[in-house]
């Protein structure tokens, strides 16, 4: 690149100018940089389903190698449930105004929440709003899954909320769940769907063939227990001995409900 590329103008309406001759150098992203940049940009789009990403996809492509990444990113599951909500909730952040649902909890209460979006988030595989609520004066998350009669309101923000990032970052050190870590039996055929279904970790081998595995498991949901009762007699919980009560009278409710005449 030629180093000489602008000159200074003179007088009231001086500036600077780009020369005639002047390059830009294209070496600052390679064809392959804009390969991986791709790549993300398609994941998105399939997470979204913004025609806006699409878009963009469109004007990059030209400059990018066809896929030299090894990488395809599908996401499309990600558009079940209310991503529905997605596109009105960008625009809301981006408009500054805030929102309006109904909202039913872990502990199933439900009563109608008015936040000011920062971001919407897909984590633990379902997307969710942080928001700053105006009543409790701090920043929440909220499952999309869970709320209802979504709507934008005339209402500004009231204050500057900063970086999405930051805000999260500091929401997470603050709202740290209690995880108990969970002991249990395997048969050897479902060490591999203990691992893979509840994140299980082999401890110790035994000499049944059977093994140890170690859970870490939030207690306040409930996805976890439903999990470890579809895998049957082939999982065992060996310690603590409350989480061997709750699965042990969740099941019997089961049971009973299906005794019934």
């Amino acid at each position: 690149m030629r180093r000489r590329h602008t000159h200074r103008g003179d007088g009231i309406n001086g500036g600077y100018e780009l020369a005639e001759r002047f390059t830009l150098n294209n070496q600052i992203i390679s064809r392959q940089d804009y390969s991986y940049i791709l790549t993300a940009l398609n994941g998105l789009a399939t997470a979204t389903g913004d025609r806006g990403i699409s878009d963009i996809y469109e004007k990059i492509s030209p400059a990018a190698d066809e896929n030299q990444t090894g990488i395809i990113l599908d996401f499309s599951v990600l558009q079940e449930g209310n991503s529905r909500f997605l596109p009105l909730l960008q625009t809301a952040v981006s408009e500054r105004k805030a929102v309006r649902f109904r909202y039913t909890n872990s502990k199933n209460e439900t009563r109608i929440h008015t936040v000011e979006p920062i971001a919407v988030i897909y984590r633990w595989y379902a997307w969710y709003l942080l928001a700053y609520s105006t009543e409790k004066e701090d920043y929440r998350t909220y499952k999309l899954l869970r709320m209802e009669n979504l709507e934008t309101t005339d209402l500004d923000f009231t204050r500057e909320h900063g970086c999405p990032e930051k805000v999260l970052a500091e929401h997470d050190r603050n709202n740290t769940f209690t995880q108990t870590t969970v002991t249990v039996k395997c048969d050897p055929d479902y060490v591999m769907k203990t691992a893979e279904y509840l994140n299980g970790r082999v401890t110790k081998y035994l000499d049944d063939k059977k093994a140890l595995m170690e859970l870490s498991v939030v207690e306040s949901e409930q996805l976890w227990i439903g999990t470890l009762l579809s895998l049957g007699d082939h999982v065992e919980i060996v310690s603590p001995e409350h989480i061997k009560q709750r699965v042990f009278e969740c099941a019997e409710k089961i049971i009973s409900l299906y005794r019934k005449p």
